[in-house]
Order: C-alpha cells, then structure tokens, then sequence
C-alpha cells in the first residue's frame, strides 16, 4: 500500500487588507506560503501582491480563506462571493467581529459547498498583527482548525479552541465590553485627576502595583496621556461591537453596555470615529451630564 500523500504546499488566501488584514497577509507570505489577496476597496500595497479581481478568484488560487472584514454586511457580501468557487479543499475563516447568528448562518451556507468554517476573531491591535502577535478565538472543528493552523501560526501569539462556531464570537464580544470598560474607566480617573489639580502622569505609577492595572491600562494610558489617538482599534468599531454586544446580552445585564455604547455614539458623532478608542477620553463633557438626565 502507497504511503498517504502529505501535501505540505497549503496555498494562502487573505481577503481584506485593512489595518490587520494587510499586515497578517504580509506575515504568511513572509512564512513562504503563495499567497493571493482581495480588498473590497481596490488600492496598491507594495510589498503584496496584486490585488485579485474578485473573492471567488481568491478561492480558486488558495486553499486557506481568511477574511479580514468591518461587519455583517461586509462578511456577508464577502462570502456569497466565495461560495461559488468553494469546495472541499478549502477552510474560510471569519475574524470579523460580528454577530453569533451571523456568523453560524454564514458558516451553514459555507459548509453546504463542502468546505470547512472556523468562527475565528482575534484580539490584537495593529501593531500586534504586524509583530505576529495576534490571538486567535477558534470556534468550529478541531480537524479544520488543524488544516488551518500552519497558516494562523505565521500571524499568531496563541490560538485557542473555545468551543462551536457562533460561540467564538460571543467571547469576542464578552472581552470587547471589558476592554471599552477599562478605557471608559481609565478616562474618567484622568478627568477626576484634573479636577482635583493633580497631574494624570502619576497614575502610571499609582497603576505599577494595583490591581486595576491591565493590558488595556498599559495600552491606552500612555495613548490618553501623550494624545495619540491613531487608530489601532477604531471607534467606530468599538461603537460597532458594542452595538452587537447590547443585542447579544442577556436580558437585565447591558446597562454597562449601553452606557458605554452612549459614550461611544457621542465619540462618533463629535467626528471622533476614525481615532483609536482611547479618543474615549476627549468626550465633551456634556454627554456624561445628558446620561444623568
């Protein structure tokens, strides 16, 4: 009996090559994987390559889809384009941050072709992504999740198993409310601080040894205090998943959600929505006052 045929070749799709897309795309093919790309809106990137006409083209020339895209829309839209060139051979995986429901009815419309679908959003900045250091939520089947892996493996810090497709992005979302409590949080001591004549700077050595430090007040405290708000996590998108968030709770248990959700509508519409969202902290005060009323 002939030994059975390893292939050791796996081809690399990447469709959406915004802040993260681009820069995982630029890991695997870094780690030597062939590597196709697609981006909703065409544009130039000059150490990828050519952008393909169209999703569809990208299935035909990979075998490991990843989609790196804003919603449910964009997901949606993204892959019914796919659909018609899927088969067995490949594995779509959603990063995007999106509803549960979205993404197992989206996973029942992939899977009917044959192919296999990982749940599969990160936690990681810009920055991460183009270190390699993102952390990878995989809902779905182990067995596509191993197919996938060596490609993941170019872009990641870890990669977790946290159980079915829909329930990945549930965690997703249940990390994303504590990240906008920190960064809300951490806001407001800022602006306490003021009020009462002292210097925020001290709060970086009043955080070295309590236990409200976290990585998001490592992250963002520095970002508040020194007036980088470039994006590395938008707010729009935090406005974005926290809408999902509120939809996705459980009934009696959003009134955090929707506070912050309140604080990140006004952000956006105080024209703050392309800063990172540690913009939190320039607010105009007048929100926190119509909240109270």
């Amino acid at each position: 009996m002939r030994p059975p045929v390893i292939h050791t070749s796996l081809r690399a799709g990447v469709l959406g090559l915004g802040l993260i897309g681009s820069r995982v795309a630029a890991k695997v093919q870094s780690a030597g994987f062939p590597l196709a790309v697609w981006n909703r809106t065409p544009r130039e990137f000059d150490s990828l390559p050519t952008l393909a006409p169209d999703p569809a083209s990208v299935a035909r020339d990979s075998d490991i889809l990843q989609i790196f895209v804003a919603d449910d829309q964009a997901l949606h839209d993204t892959i019914h384009a796919l659909i018609p060139a899927l088969g067995p051979r490949h594995v779509v995986l959603s990063h995007a941050t999106v509803a549960p429901q979205s993404v197992r009815q989206l996973a029942a419309e992939v899977t009917a072709t044959g192919a296999a679908f990982l749940d599969a959003p990160f936690t990681g900045s810009r920055d991460a992504a183009a270190q390699g250091q993102i952390t990878y939520y995989i809902g779905g089947n182990a067995a596509a999740l191993e197919r996938a892996r060596p490609i993941l493996t170019a872009s990641a810090k870890a990669i977790l198993p946290v159980g079915e497709v829909g329930q990945a992005s549930a965690i997703k979302l249940a990390t994303n409310i504590m990240a906008a409590a920190a960064a809300v949080s951490l806001a407001e001591a800022i602006h306490l601080l003021r009020a009462n004549g002292v210097d925020p700077g001290t709060l970086v050595g009043a955080l070295e040894n309590n236990a409200a430090r976290s990585g998001v007040t490592d992250l963002k405290l520095p970002c508040m205090l020194g007036h980088d708000f470039a994006p590395r996590f938008s707010a729009r998108n935090m406005r974005k998943d926290l809408r999902l968030a509120r939809a996705a709770a459980a009934p009696g248990h959003r009134v955090l959600t929707a506070t912050m959700l309140s604080l990140y509508e006004q952000a956006c519409q105080s024209g703050l929505a392309d800063e990172d969202f540690a913009t939190i902290v320039n607010v105009p005060s007048s929100t926190a006052q119509e909240l109270q009323t």
